[in-house]
């Protein structure tokens, strides 16, 4: 009998902030990215987002440049370290809806996988901490020396995440139609087309107009949104997007 499993994306899904992001800190702290590429590249689109003027994508694009930057010819124990001291002091700020469901899962002995685009280092410390059966992140490739030697295996984008899933099927033998998936990103489109119960999470705009152009993902999608203390099951075709 076929297995069903729920795959978690972990950025703005699970975790209520980008893991990316604390990573990023930390490796200033520790002096591996020097604090004036921050002031320099990042901290003006930090600034625009922080102020909601500016786009969170392009704020998280100048920080994975940097980060990649930065490890090529790195030990990847730094990165490891760093990850790790990353999920132990942040790796309870999650959002409680996707906390409680990947214990339910747990509970109805289904297989709860992690797929993220963040660093594989972060996401398999974060599968760690909630014990989650598999995982799947970027893959920033150690050469033979032992160092990063620059080569990047994305898992940020909606090919790579289908591809995930794909191989998770394989490996676990899935049942994809019984099976769940929760994102909040257009990254996540196809995990959320491929399962029987999609559910997005505080949803982008962007995902919500993909939704909307997909009739057979819009028929089956839950749409959550958490605020504060407070968890919302909206309807897909009673969302109003207003513009800013």
């Amino acid at each position: 009998m076929k297995k069903r499993a729920a795959f978690f994306d972990v950025d703005g899904t699970i975790s209520r902030e980008g893991l990316i992001s604390e990573m990023f800190r930390k490796m200033i702290k520790y002096e591996l990215i020097d604090i004036n590429k921050w002031h320099r590249e990042v901290e003006p689109a930090f600034t625009k987002w922080n102020k909601r003027v500016g786009d969170y994508d392009l704020y998280l694009q100048k920080m994975v440049d940097i980060y990649t930057d930065t490890v090529q010819n790195t030990d990847p124990f730094h990165i490891r370290y760093i990850a790790r001291k990353v999920i132990e002091q942040s790796g309870e700020r999650v959002y409680t809806f996707t906390r409680d469901q990947i214990k339910w899962h747990k509970d109805q002995g289904h297989l709860a996988i992690a797929i993220s685009g963040s660093p594989i280092e972060l996401v398999q410390e974060m599968a760690l901490k909630y014990d989650m059966d598999d995982y799947k992140g970027t893959v920033y490739e150690i050469g033979e020396d032992g160092a990063y030697n620059g080569v990047i295996h994305p898992m940020w984008d909606s090919r790579s995440k289908h591809a995930a899933v794909m191989e998770m099927v394989e490996k676990h033998d899935l049942d994809l139609d019984e099976s769940y998936a929760y994102g909040d990103t257009a990254g996540d489109f196809s995990m959320l087309q491929l399962v029987g119960h999609p559910y997005a999470i505080n949803p982008t705009r962007e995902l919500i107009t993909k939704i909307r152009q997909d009739e057979q993902l819009r028929n089956k999608i839950s749409i959550i949104v958490e605020r504060k203390d407070v968890t919302y099951k909206l309807d897909i075709d009673t969302i109003k997007l207003i513009d800013a």
